[in-house]
């Protein structure tokens, strides 16, 4: 399939992501080349894990990434301008909630002493 491309098999470019710990998302360390994906982790784990002890270690065709532009940021993250109720700036905190709370605690309070 590379070869359809005009790209030959050890020239495929591989986006690779590493997990530096567990609790930790991965994060994107660079790109390596190679003609399959063993070959692009064994790559990847020679030239970025030579520091440090990683969880593991994702690889992904550098053709298979799709990411927005900063030029699409406006109409692609935009959506939430129009709807306020989204941000927890238009809410305003209920002390009713404690009232209510405490009446509550009275009146079980009260049918227990009766």
């Amino acid at each position: 399939m590379s070869r359809e491309r005009g790209v030959t098999g050890a020239q495929t470019p591989w986006e690779v992501f590493i997990r530096p710990r567990r609790g930790l998302s991965h994060q994107h360390v660079g790109s390596v080349h190679g003609a399959d994906a063993d070959m692009a982790i064994a790559n990847a784990r020679d030239l970025y894990t030579r520091r440090g002890d990683p969880v593991s270690i994702w690889v992904v065709r550098s053709d298979g990434v799709r990411a927005s532009s900063p030029g699409e940021k406006d109409p692609f993250f935009s959506n939430g301008a129009d709807k306020p109720y989204r941000y927890p700036q238009v809410y305003v905190p209920l002390n009713e909630v404690h009232e209510v709370h405490e009446v509550h605690e009275a009146n079980e309070a009260g049918d227990r002493d009766e």
